[in-house]
């Protein structure tokens, strides 16, 4: 869709290993990335996002830092393989699909690229990577207290995008009315998170019944592809 995609496909090869990694991907990724690409504005709000994950890490502000950081790396890693599969004609989640194939609509603003990623990322994705760190999703442990201290964190930078990135695609201002701001209004970083845990529970029960896990991530995908439309409807 963009001349430099075949670039974004060379910066995803690596795998990562730390928090570290994850930023030095999503950097390389905003550097090839145009203004007129929906992908950027998702990928620069995700990249503060990390960077304020990996700092309070590095500060030793959670109980269980190594299990933040591997929740980090394993959250990216899902972002990184969607974007990869969509780069390489492979077939990603079809929540993601819904991005990719309106990287290039000027009618949309920076900001419904921003929470349409965040949707993908966090109703589908999350839920995925909490399970990949290998630790049971127990409501009300040290890994939750850890998990849930993050959200006034994100929904302060989510509330700045929501600001930052209030203009067309290419730059052009927005309406004042229309559908989007219900939307801008409506979402909740905080809900969407407390969801993912919820269903992470779910899925880690289901880990003995695979066929039945399959389905609950069809549905999840399916439900969360019908928000992000939604979120990327043109604004006139």
């Amino acid at each position: 869709m963009f001349p430099y995609d075949d670039k974004l496909l060379a910066a995803l090869e690596a795998t990562p290993q730390s928090v570290d990694d994850v930023i030095r991907t999503m950097q390389a990724i905003d550097a090839i990335c145009s203004d007129g690409d929906g992908l950027k504005w998702f990928n620069w709000l995700y990249l503060g996002v990390t960077r304020a994950v990996g700092a309070r890490v590095a500060a030793g502000g959670f109980q269980d830092p190594a299990w933040m950081a591997v929740l980090d790396v394993q959250f990216a890693e899902l972002y990184f393989g969607a974007l990869g599969s969509a780069l390489s004609g492979g077939a990603p989640p079809e929540c993601w699909q819904v991005l990719w194939e309106r990287r290039d609509w000027v009618a949309l603003g920076r900001i419904q690229f921003a929470l349409a990623g965040i949707n993908a990322h966090i109703n589908h994705d999350l839920p995925i990577a909490i399970v990949r760190t290998g630790a049971a999703p127990v409501r009300g442990d040290a890994h939750y207290e850890d998990y849930t201290s993050l959200n006034s964190t994100l929904s302060s930078l989510v509330d700045t995008a929501k600001t930052t990135l209030h203009v067309r695609l290419l730059g052009d201002l927005l309406p004042p009315v229309s559908h989007l701001e219900d939307a801008l209004a409506a979402f909740s970083v905080t809900a969407a998170r407390e969801a993912a845990w919820n269903q992470a529970e779910i899925l880690w029960m289901l880990h003995e019944r695979p066929e039945l896990s399959a389905r609950t991530l069809s549905t999840l995908d399916g439900m969360t592809a019908l928000i992000g439309k939604t979120l990327l409807a043109p604004v006139v």
